[in-house]
C-alpha cells in the first residue's frame, strides 16, 4: 500500500518580467533576475516531498468566474512581446489533469465562488516561466486556475481568499497550491527616483500581513488597498491577487517570507504557508 501523500504548503511566487531567466536581460544589470533564478530553482527541495500535482494562479489569466483548465497536454501561451526570438521557442510539456481539475471546479462551486472550466487553456508566461526553472523536468501535473474578475473586472481580494480556503484541502493530498505574480508590479516606476524606498515601505507592509497568522492575515490582506503606497506597488492588482489565494489555502500559523530581492530597484518577495 501506498504511504498516504505529505500535506504540501501553499506558495506565492514572483515570476519575473516575461521570460528574464531565459535571456539576456537589457533593461537593467545582466544579474538583475540572477537571485530570484536561483531560489526557484532550489524551490523544490524546500518541499516535504515531490508533490502529486500543482495547482497554479496566475496574474495573467483572468475571467468573469474562476475557470480551471481541464486540458490534458495544455500548450504554452506567449503572451510577453518584443523579446527575442528564442523566447518564443521555449518548451514545458507539464501534463494537464483533468480528473484534479473537476475536483478543483467542485470544491470551489460547493464553496458558493463562480466555477467554470476551459478544455483548451494553456500555460501562460505566469506559469511555465517560473515553474520551467523550478520543475525543469516538467513531469508533474499542473492544473491552472484564473482569477475571477467578475462582471465589473474588479478582483476582490476577499473573494480570492475564500478560493484559496475551498482549495486548501488539496493540500492533505499532496497537492501544491502556487499563486505567481509579483509582489511589486508597477511596470512604469521601476529603476525610477523615489521607487526603492515606496517599494520597501509597501513590501514591509505585505510582509507583516503575510507573516501574520488567520484571523489576523486574512483581514489585513483584505486591505491591501490601505497599506503604504498600495497604489503605486500596483497600480492595478493582478499581480498581487494570486497571493490571496494562496495565503487562503494556508493554516491559522503565521505564513513566512522565504525570499525577498531588489531587481530594478523595486522589493519583491515570496510567501509561504504552512
Amino acid at each position: 500500500m501506498n504511504a498516504s501523500p505529505q500535506r504540501q504548503p501553499s506558495l506565492f511566487i514572483p515570476h519575473g518580467g516575461g521570460p528574464c531567466f531565459f535571456m539576456d536581460w537589457t533593461w537593467g544589470p545582466a544579474d538583475t533576475w540572477e537571485m530570484t533564478k536561483r531560489f526557484l530553482e532550489g524551490l523544490a527541495g524546500t518541499l516535504p516531498e515531490r508533490p502529486r500535482a500543482l495547482v497554479v494562479v496566475s496574474g495573467h489569466w483572468e475571467e468573469p468566474a474562476f475557470t480551471v483548465s481541464s486540458a490534458e497536454r495544455p500548450p504554452l501561451i506567449f503572451d510577453y512581446y518584443g523579446f527575442p526570438k528564442h523566447t518564443y521557442e521555449l518548451t514545458w510539456p507539464a501534463p494537464g489533469d483533468p480528473v484534479l481539475a473537476q475536483q478543483v471546479k467542485s470544491l470551489l462551486a460547493n464553496a458558493g465562488l463562480p466555477a467554470a472550466e476551459s478544455a483548451a487553456r494553456g500555460f501562460d508566461h505566469g506559469v511555465f516561466v517560473p515553474l520551467k526553472v523550478a520543475f525543469p523536468a516538467a513531469d508533474i501535473p499542473v492544473v491552472t486556475l484564473s482569477l475571477a474578475a467578475g462582471s465589473a473586472g474588479q478582483l476582490d481580494a476577499a473573494q480570492h481568499l475564500a478560493a484559496g480556503r475551498a482549495l486548501a484541502p488539496l493540500r492533505e493530498e499532496g497537492v501544491l497550491i502556487v499563486g505567481s505574480g509579483m509582489s511589486f508590479h508597477n511596470l512604469g516606476a521601476y529603476m525610477r527616483a523615489g521607487t526603492r524606498q515606496q517599494a520597501r515601505e509597501f513590501d514591509a507592509w505585505l510582509t507583516r500581513a503575510a507573516e501574520s497568522p488567520e484571523p489576523k492575515r486574512g483581514d489585513l490582506l483584505k486591505q491591501w488597498a490601505q497599506a503604504p503606497h498600495a497604489k503605486f506597488a500596483h497600480p492595478r492588482e493582478e499581480h498581487l491577487i494570486p497571493l490571496m489565494v494562496a495565503a487562503g489555502a494556508g493554516s491559522e500559523a503565521a505564513g513566512k517570507r522565504i525570499f525577498s530581492d531588489e531587481p530594478m530597484d523595486a522589493a519583491i518577495s515570496a510567501y509561504r504557508f504552512d
